[in-house]
Parts: structure tokens; C-alpha cells; sequence
């Protein structure tokens, strides 16, 4: 990590004990918990020394950073918040932090004509709302999200993990199994869909490609002695054949072939199912209008489409256009 990274970082840790209000710190305490958080993320044993984070709490309670903490000692040995509120990541922008933020972004929106831009656009326009909210403005764009999502607080770690090309061992309980499994996996990547996030990497001995869901992780650890190794068959056109997150050796690339009814048309006219999607007939004298895509049939691609419900009709492949049909039939039959 880079110097100045080691320094939020312990900022942080020194924030996460000091609201922990179960159990009192004393210098020492905030020493080691900083020195354990060194090497969980970053797999080094080096201690962290007592003058160090001497410095950091006087660097919290200064202005400098704009924290101002309030850290404070009792007994002549422990600290504590003074207000049991306080974090520092509740702190509130300043008007210069405000200023310099609206001026970062109208100089990103400059670069909105970039193709690679597209992939940032929708995370500027949360900081834009993020800064409006700070200057006492009502927001303008309202995101999806959930914030109860169970799994959200892997993120970062998992994040720094992938960043620093780490390996990791993870412990995973997915829906059908009864306690957790370990992956020993090279990670690559997080992926949202659907408000719900992935870490995709591959396993260690095979190279074998696994996809896990955040919020099926039990915990984590990182593997200081397995050396990170790249995945040759991941690449930034990995998904560009996929809907979602499912694919694997087994699932292959399939021309589809969709006649939707007027009903549906011009949904997924205008809101395409895939970047593949083309309109192969136009709209008819009964509104139908036939859409072809090459993408990989998997799970999420099939609820996509059953999402439908009677205003597409698959006309191939032929496997597909059964395996829905028998979904179709085995649901009616329950309403029977």
C-alpha cells in the first residue's frame, strides 16, 4: 500500500475501536488493532509503532483532515469519543470540500463524449447528488439501492484485495449447502447486478473461474503465501456475451431468436435485453416486431425473459423455447 493509504487505514481502524463502546482502549490496544488491520489487508506482519499512532490521533483531532475528532482520555489511560456519535465517516463536507468536489465534477462531465467514460457516468452522477445533498440541495436523481443488503461490508476489503492482487481464502455458504465451503481463489473482480454483488476469481491448483455471492460469504482471509496469478481466459470481453453473472465451460454462446407481440415490442425496442440485440423484422400491421441476440442461455438470461410472460414467443433455439415453455407449464399447473 501506498504510505498515505497505510494512514487512512489506521485512521479508520482507530475510528472502528474508538466506537466500540463494549470495551475501553488504551494506547497500546489502538497499536495492535492497527497493526492486525496492516496485515489483514495487506498480508505484512510489520508493527505499527505507538508513536505513530500517537501522531494519527493527533492528526484525527486536528483540522487538517477536517476530522476533528473528538478524542479524548479517562482514567489517564483510555480513549474514547467524548460524543459516542461521532465517526469519522459521518463527518459533513466543508464548504471547501463542497467546492472542490462541484469543480471535479464539471471537470469529469467534460469527458462524457469518451467511450470509457460511459462506465463512470452513473458513479459521477451519484457524487453529483452526494454533494448537492451536502450543500442542503434536494436531490435531483434518485439510484436503486439497498442498503440493508447483506454482504455490503466485504466490499472494501475485498476491493483492496483485488487492487493489491492478493490471494484469498474464502469461507462460502451457498442456499443448498449446510455449512461453509473454502475457495482458495485468485480474485479478479467485482460485479454488481441487481443490487446484488459478486467477486469473481479463479480457484487455486485449476484456474477454474468460480463467481460468489458477497452476501453468501461467511468470512475471509488473505493467503500471504500463495503468489497472485492472472487468469488468462478473464479478460474485459469476458462479459461481453453474458446477461448477469452466470458462465462457465459449459455454457455456450447461442444465436436467439425473440418475436414479441405489441404488448412488449417496444419495451425491449427501446430497453434492449443485450448489446447483441438487433431488430431483425420491424414492426407489423399487429405490432409484433422479431429481435435476434447472441448471448449465453443461463439462469439469468432465462428470467429475463420469462419476465415477459406471454408477449414474447422464443422462436430458437428450439432447447430454450422448451426449457421456458415447461416452466410456463409446470407454473400454471399450480394455480390449478
Amino acid at each position: 500500500m501506498a504510505q498515505n493509504k497505510n494512514a487512512l487505514l489506521r485512521y479508520r481502524t482507530i475510528d472502528r475501536c474508538l466506537r466500540n463502546t463494549g470495551r475501553r482502549w488504551t494506547l497500546q490496544d489502538l497499536v495492535d488493532a492497527c497493526s492486525d488491520a496492516l496485515y489483514e489487508y495487506e498480508g505484512k506482519q510489520d508493527l505499527v509503532s505507538t508513536r505513530t499512532v500517537q501522531l494519527d490521533i493527533q492528526m484525527m483531532r486536528s483540522d487538517r483532515l477536517g476530522y476533528e475528532a473528538p478524542i479524548e482520555v479517562y482514567d489517564k489511560k483510555y480513549y474514547r469519543y467524548a460524543d459516542p456519535d461521532y465517526s469519522i465517516s459521518n463527518r459533513p463536507l466543508s464548504q471547501h470540500d463542497i467546492d472542490v468536489l462541484n469543480r471535479t465534477i464539471d471537470l469529469l462531465r467534460q469527458f462524457d463524449e469518451f467511450d470509457r467514460f460511459h462506465d463512470m457516468a452513473d458513479v459521477v452522477s451519484r457524487l453529483q447528488d452526494k454533494v448537492a445533498s451536502a450543500s442542503k440541495r434536494r436531490p435531483i436523481v434518485d439510484f436503486e439501492r439497498n442498503p440493508n443488503l447483506k454482504g455490503l461490508e466485504h466490499l472494501n476489503a475485498l476491493y483492496d484485495i483485488i487492487a493489491s492482487r492478493q490471494t484469498v481464502c474464502i469461507n462460502y455458504r451457498s442456499f443448498n449447502s449446510r455449512k461453509p465451503v473454502p475457495y482458495i481463489l485468485y480474485p479478479h473482480l467485482l460485479k454488481e447486478y441487481r443490487n446484488r454483488w459478486f467477486i469473481f476469481g479463479s480457484r487455486v491448483g485449476d484456474m477454474k473461474l468460480f463467481n460468489l455471492a458477497l452476501d453468501r460469504i461467511v468470512d475471509f482471509h488473505l493467503c500471504p503465501d500463495i503468489p497472485y496469478k492472472e487468469n488468462a481466459d478473464f479478460g474485459e470481453d469476458f462479459f461481453n456475451d453474458v446477461v448477469g453473472v452466470t458462465k462457465h465451460e459449459r455454457l455456450k454462446k447461442e444465436k436467439i431468436v425473440i418475436k414479441a407481440d405489441n404488448s412488449q415490442a417496444s419495451y425491449i425496442l427501446t430497453k434492449p435485453i443485450h448489446s447483441s440485440q438487433r431488430l431483425v423484422e420491424k414492426e407489423k400491421a399487429d405490432g409484433s416486431m422479431t429481435f435476434e441476440l447472441e448471448v449465453v442461455v443461463n439462469y439469468e438470461l432465462i428470467t429475463q425473459l420469462i419476465s415477459f410472460g406471454a408477449g414474447i414467443k422464443i422462436l430458437s433455439p428450439q432447447s430454450l423455447a422448451d426449457k421456458i415453455a415447461d416452466i410456463f407449464r409446470k407454473g400454471a399447473e399450480i394455480y390449478r
